[in-house]
């Protein structure tokens, strides 16, 4: 599925962070922690469905007729599929929570 072009003002603020932070470094993977998931989207989503053997998924955005990529795998499992997009030479950047989603007013605060 390729990654529709969309215009940053119509995603969510939680995708146009992850969109905003993949632009300042779009040589690596970009996995962004989302409540139990580290979530991937756009080609990133792509990538890692194909390479770890998950579903590829999408996210609706408002006013766009396809869904935009989405892929992640839980929290838990974060080091095992890490090391095995690390095994095959991609390089990851991990995003985490630093504020936990019940106290945060508005998008959760990540780094």
């Amino acid at each position: 599925m390729p990654t529709p072009v969309v215009p940053i003002e119509k995603l969510t603020p939680m995708l146009r962070q992850y969109v905003e932070l993949k632009a300042e470094r779009p040589d690596v993977i970009l996995l962004m922690r989302v409540g139990d998931f580290y979530e991937a989207y756009g080609e990133d989503a792509e990538t890692i469905s194909g390479v770890l053997n998950i579903t590829l998924t999408g996210r609706e955005v408002q006013g766009l007729s396809e869904k935009y990529p989405m892929a992640g795998v839980p929290h838990h499992a974060m080091d095992r599929f890490l090391a095995r997009l690390v095994k095959r030479g991609y390089k990851v950047a991990v995003c985490d929570q630093v504020e936990d989603p019940k106290q945060a007013k508005g998008l959760v605060k990540r780094r």
